[in-house]
């Protein structure tokens, strides 16, 4: 009977006086204090006035690190946002005039920027054993958040010339939307109105951006607390939910409160389905907290009140139905930026007021397919994750598909939310890895 040899399970021993190759130099470490200097010191950035201009500059502090190392993995569905850069690049072709080259830049640093925080953030996480420190600067960026709000409602006629507005030429810092990144204000309020309402929006120039990045930060410092069972920042970040609602509540910002109505819902169908009683029964929490805050705070009123007050909603309407009707003429690069022009109600340029609006009318209808497809890849892979952390974290990019209508995300948000995502990913990717020490496929890296 013929006998069959088992496969070798180890390599076979090299020849007499070979060289035994050497290993694979370890890539170094990456840094955690760059994201702490870019998210955790946020008010600073906002008093010197830097904290529009100088935020790409923060991106590209993290893209040199990140090519210093050499070998970098990349979070998956990234080939998604590269095809949607390109074609955001290619609609610079169909810019109006030049003055609108500057702008057009701004913005895509911006989608650059979120693109280097993704990678920066994923590779930090797969590496480090501690995750929760990875987060520890988005926990930053929540305190800062929260302290500028309650500067917004205690002071909401504060304004400030910072020094950057003051080193910019005059022509350059008095053009409207320069003014708006430069130029201090801890609320938004028209000013021709005869009884104005305060609405917090410190560190930002708009008030729809600070809704817009509460919704978003909001499950990643509750996921902070899932991760890290004691210590003096989880402790904080529990005393800090209660008073964020106060700022949070008075934006009266109707699209933050249905994301995160949304991004609750979504969250507890999971919870419900998986029967995980710690989600549900941190759900339950939020949920109890913000009942409390509306019997203080009139929100339900106080927006009517608002709506009634304004002509938000027409003004919208009639934005996004120039852009449904001009894309028609520019559908596949759209037409580079925004556009001024006086055939709408609003006194706003058509293609703003709203991400998936601009995107759209800038870049066209491929560019914006893109966009979305980032999105829906990032919440079906997020979906993965089984922790309670992983799952507050998985919501992120479907509270984000709720606000893409109505809020831009051509700034700082979209590395929020891409800082969100990446920590996601790599969470459920280690989750899915099992424990150390467990079976483990190894990780594709792709030169930086």
């Amino acid at each position: 009977m013929p006998v069959t040899r088992a496969p070798a399970t180890t390599e076979p021993p090299l020849p007499a006086g070979a060289v035994t190759p050497p290993a694979p130099a370890v890539p170094p470490r990456l840094p955690l204090w760059p994201l702490a200097a870019m998210f955790g010191l946020v008010p600073l950035w906002w008093v010197a006035g830097g904290f529009y201009l100088g935020w790409p500059l923060l991106g590209a502090l993290l893209f040199t690190l990140l090519a210093t190392r050499g070998r970098v993995p990349l979070p998956p569905a990234t080939g998604i946002w590269l095809l949607f850069l390109a074609i955001a690049v290619a609609s610079a072709s169909r810019l109006a005039s030049p003055t609108s080259l500057p702008t057009f830049v701004l913005r895509l640093a911006f989608y650059l920027t979120a693109l280097v925080v993704a990678v920066y953030v994923y590779t930090v996480a797969r590496e480090r054993p501690d995750q929760a420190a990875v987060l520890v600067p988005l926990c930053a960026f929540w305190f800062g958040l929260v302290a500028l709000g309650w500067l917004g409602v205690l002071m909401p006629r504060f304004e400030l010339t910072t020094p950057v507005e003051a080193l910019l030429p005059s022509g350059v810092s008095g053009v409207p939307f320069i003014s708006d990144m430069v130029h201090l204000n801890t609320a938004e309020y028209s000013a021709r109105s005869l009884n104005p309402i305060y609405r917090p929006a410190a560190p930002y120039a708009y008030t729809n951006n600070y809704g817009s990045a509460y919704a978003m930060t909001l499950p990643c410092v509750v996921a902070y607390t899932m991760l890290r069972r004691r210590g003096l920042l989880r402790w904080a970040v529990l005393a800090s939910l209660p008073v964020s609602l106060v700022p949070a509540f008075l934006t009266l910002n109707r699209a933050m409160f249905l994301s995160l109505g949304v991004g609750l819902g979504v969250l507890g169908v999971r919870a419900a389905l998986r029967g995980n009683t710690r989600v549900a029964a941190s759900i339950a929490g939020m949920v109890v907290l913000g009942g409390v805050a509306s019997l203080f705070i009139p929100v339900a009123e106080m927006i009517g009140n608002r709506v009634e007050s304004s002509d938000t909603n027409t003004d919208r309407l009639s934005l996004y139905t120039e852009v449904l009707r001009r894309v028609g003429d520019s559908p596949w690069l759209g037409y580079g930026a925004p556009m001024e022009v006086d055939t709408v109600s609003a006194d706003a340029p058509i293609g703003t007021q709203g991400q998936l609006w601009m995107v759209l009318f800038s870049h066209g209808v491929p560019a914006l397919l893109c966009f979305l497809a980032w999105f829906v890849a990032a919440a079906l892979i997020c979906a993965r994750g089984r922790s309670a952390a992983g799952q507050w974290l998985s919501v992120v990019p479907v509270i984000c598909l709720v606000q893409v209508p109505f809020y831009g995300m051509a700034n700082q948000n979209l590395s929020v939310a891409f800082f969100a995502v990446a920590f996601a990913l790599a969470l459920a990717e280690r989750e899915r890895r099992g424990p150390p020490g467990g079976p483990a496929r190894p990780a594709t890296v792709v030169p930086a």
